[in-house]
């Protein structure tokens, strides 16, 4: 049976989202902001009369509803009313998400140290169904063991002292928690041979290392391919590149491209399917995953 038409500019229940464990506050603030610019663009209200309505400009506005910036529970209700959004139950959900989004997430504990431009990125990757990545110089944070991790945070921050390291290394222990969570999202990683091959704090290290990705690509969430140096795709991505997918209409896919100081994401539809079409032809040109243990145990025994 289909389903009933909805009156014009009606929209699913927020509910499906505060009922998800896995839809944290970063999330929540992305789903919020697109509700509301929505609702503002269907009722052919300007940024600027929506920035006024909240006593704000209507940069504001453009910040609120990329999900930049949190929301005040009295902004969500004076749009609301600009909206025309009169139903009590709807707006009661409205200022629910609106408390929730604000709440802060687990890694607020690591405030001392986390990147402004990194929380995103954690947040987004708590809320993702499908994690794709593709990796140059490291493996990827969600694969590491805790030494491996510590040699190459040291490397990117080489005059910090040992507390900051520690803590930098706990904050990625502390991400890698989501990989085991009931509903875990499928991580597909393309390793490039050179991060393989690369000494990172010894034979020691590295022979913990290959074994934990032995492991790790056990598991029926995870996907791992090798790319050996033969693959011509690899120089089309050029960096390290990371796709979040999500389950949710209201969370677009993001590209995450990560750089020594910083971070860009891309959202818009013709770059996620530039990248997507780039890991297509990685994951074509890498080596197939029934592969990959077979490599990483005959790297093992090159170890000795």
């Amino acid at each position: 049976m289909s389903a009933m038409p909805q009156p014009d500019g009606a929209q699913p229940s927020l509910r499906r989202y505060l009922d998800q464990p896995r839809i944290g506050p970063t999330a929540l603030r992305i789903v919020l902001g697109a509700r509301l610019r929505r609702l503002r663009q269907e009722r052919g209200i300007s940024r600027v009369d929506a920035g006024r309505a909240i006593r704000a400009s209507d940069a504001k506005i453009t910040r609120l509803e990329r999900g930049q910036v949190g929301f005040k529970q009295r902004d969500v209700t004076d749009l609301l009313t600009l909206y025309k959004v009169l139903d009590e139950d709807e707006r009661a959900e409205y200022a629910e998400m609106a408390r929730q989004a604000s709440l802060p997430g687990w890694w607020h504990q690591y405030n001392d140290v986390l990147e402004d431009w990194f929380e995103l990125h954690i947040g987004l990757e708590e809320a993702a169904s499908l994690i794709r990545t593709y990796e140059v110089q490291f493996l990827p944070g969600l694969l590491q063991t805790l030494d491996y991790a510590r040699v190459v945070t040291r490397l990117g921050y080489p005059d910090a002292p040992e507390s900051k390291i520690e803590r930098l290394v706990g904050l990625r222990l502390e991400r890698q928690k989501l990989l085991d969570l009931p509903e875990a999202p499928t991580l597909w990683a393309v390793l490039d041979e050179a991060v393989l091959r690369r000494p990172f704090g010894g034979t020691e290290v590295v022979r913990a290392q290959l074994t934990h990705l032995i492991e790790m690509a056990d598991r029926p969430n995870v996907t791992l391919q090798i790319a050996p140096f033969s693959v011509g795709a690899v120089a089309a991505a050029g960096t390290p590149v990371t796709i979040l997918r999500f389950a949710e209409p209201d969370l677009p896919d993001k590209v995450y491209l990560e750089q020594l100081t910083g971070a860009i994401y891309l959202d818009k539809r013709e770059e996620i399917d530039q990248y997507s079409l780039i890991m297509d032809r990685l994951s074509a040109e890498a080596n197939p995953p029934q592969d990959t243990v077979p490599y990483l145990r005959s790297l093992l025994a090159e170890l000795g």
